[in-house]
Formats: C-alpha cells, sequence, structure tokens
C-alpha cells in the first residue's frame, strides 16, 4: 500500500483551510487518513501551519510521500531538511500589519495641501465627441472609395 501525506481541504467556499493529513493514495483528497499530522489555513494573514513535527518524521522515515504542497509546507517548518540532512531554514518573517488609519490620513492631508488630485488622470470624452469623430472617420472612408 503506497501512503501519500497530502491536503485535506475543510471550510466553505472561498474561505478554505486543510489539515495535513496520511493517508492511502488511492483514497480521495477529502477521504479517511491514517492520522492527521498539521494544519494549514493559508486565508489567514499570515498564513497558519502547524506540523506535528515528529509525526512528520515518522511517516516520511517509513516511505510515506508527500505531494508537492506538503512539500512545500515541510520545506517552510524545516521538517523536509530535517529529514534530508540539509541545514536549517531562515526563520520565517512575519509581515507587519498595515496601519491604514495613518496612510488615510497622509493622503487627506495631501489631498488638503493640494499636493495629491483625486481627479481622474485622463479626462473623459463626451459621447457627443465620440460620435462626431466616429461620423468623421466614415464620412473620409467613403470619400476615399
Amino acid at each position: 500500500m503506497a501512503v501519500k501525506i497530502k491536503l485535506k481541504r475543510l471550510g466553505k467556499i472561498r474561505s478554505p483551510h486543510y489539515r495535513i493529513v496520511v493517508a492511502d493514495s488511492r483514497t480521495r483528497r477529502d477521504g479517511r487518513a491514517i492520522e492527521e499530522i498539521g494544519l494549514y489555513h493559508p486565508v489567514q494573514n499570515p498564513s497558519r501551519i502547524e506540523v506535528n513535527s515528529e509525526r512528520a518524521q515518522y511517516w516520511l522515515s517509513v516511505g510515506a510521500q508527500p505531494t508537492e504542497p506538503v512539500m512545500a509546507i515541510l520545506k517552510v517548518t524545516g521538517d523536509w531538511q530535517k529529514f534530508k540532512g540539509l541545514p536549517a531554514p531562515a526563520p520565517m518573517l512575519v509581515a507587519e500589519p498595515k496601519d491604514k488609519r495613518a496612510a488615510f490620513e497622509e493622503f487627506t492631508k495631501a489631498l488638503e495641501a493640494g499636493e495629491a488630485k483625486g481627479e481622474a488622470i485622463t479626462p473623459k470624452a463626451k459621447k457627443s465627441e465620440k460620435k462626431d469623430e466616429a461620423a468623421a472617420a466614415e464620412s473620409a472612408e467613403s470619400t476615399e472609395a
């Protein structure tokens, strides 16, 4: 029996979250699993990744093959490098949350000072001007023929 380490999808339509599971390679994506060894929540900011390193190392050592997405997750957590005997990866960097309020206040100050314009860059052409241009193009074509 071939064993794979793969993702089991859970959650609503546009808010997926996954469990990292060990399952028979013949089972369907969300089918029965032998064991759950971790979590992956890609929608959260930053993404939430939890892997039971001890169990992942065990399953890799007995021959379980990770799918490509799971291998990427294991490389991020450092479990793949630990299994292969490679040096550990650099620690994950967490992005600092942006202060939306401060950015909005800077923009409003720039508007008041006249530095930033709230108008469109290109002027809108009126419908009557477009019609006149189209008529002129048609008349030019008819005279050429």
